[in-house]
């Protein structure tokens, strides 16, 4: 599909993930006093959360990293307006191929999938790499989907080919201990709501579908329709009762 004809799913969305502005603010708290840190936020999207995080300290420094460069150019016109941009660097790059030394905070949200490996791996690929990224004493705020429950055989068919693959994500303690299995202590642990999944959801749904309707002779209308019925069917026949997000706030030991 033509990058012209995708709809702007996130104009009305504050954050590019299940989350409220209420959790924003407390998993913020959870870090602890960011005076004089430095924040690196990776697979960063629009970098909403680490701007509210170097909003707290004026002695706080940031950068975030994304492959998508419309989201690093809403990003920096962000920082512009708040008057964080001398604080923080936003580039659009490979995570993985990002060569940045350890920080006081990281954060990888809803985005365990930027080392690549097959989908299976993503959680622990994730873990391993904040494990070094992130110095002894300094915290990692990790957001990565669980299953709530185990869906049903008619459940993983409608979640198929989008996201959610049978070995990909875990029960959330499984979750949990699988962070503190690579050198972390659990600092907070909190799962975004339903409504927050709604926001987003919605957002997003409703960006595609007034697209399909202002846009009927467009080359990609078929193709952006089949990915609205495809993520349709993943909601609401998948996961909307099966699957979780959880945001841990990790200590490096």
């Amino acid at each position: 599909m033509s990058s012209h004809a995708l709809p702007p799913y996130h104009r009305d969305l504050s954050f590019h993930g299940p989350l409220s502005d209420e959790r924003a603010a407390r998993l913020v708290r959870s870090l602890g006093l960011l005076d004089d840190r430095h924040v690196v936020d990776l697979g960063c999207g629009w970098a909403e959360l680490l701007l509210r995080a170097l909003a707290t300290s004026p002695s706080a420094t940031g950068f975030g990293i994304d492959l998508h460069e419309e989201d690093i150019r809403q990003g920096r016109a962000a920082a512009r307006e708040r008057g964080l941009d001398e604080r923080v660097e936003l580039v659009v790059g490979d995570v993985a191929a990002w060569k940045g030394g350890p920080a006081d905070v990281v954060f990888n949200i809803g985005a365990s999938h930027v080392w690549g490996g097959e989908p299976v791996t993503h959680t622990e690929n994730a873990l391993t790499a904040l494990a070094d990224l992130v110095r002894p004493g300094g915290r990692a705020l990790f957001g990565e989907c669980f299953w709530r429950r185990t869906p049903t055989e008619e459940e993983y068919a409608a979640m198929e080919g989008t996201r959610g693959t049978r070995g990909q994500y875990r029960p959330l303690p499984d979750l949990v201990d699988l962070a503190l299995d690579h050198g972390f202590r659990l600092g907070s642990l909190s799962e975004a709501g339903v409504d927050e999944w709604d926001v987003m959801e919605n957002g997003i749904a409703l960006a595609r579908e007034e697209w399909l309707l202002n846009s009927p002779d467009a080359p990609d209308f078929e193709e952006v329709r089949e990915r609205a019925d495809r993520m349709r069917r993943f909601r609401t026949h998948g996961a909307r009762d099966t699957l979780g997000f959880a945001y841990l706030t990790l200590i490096r030991v």
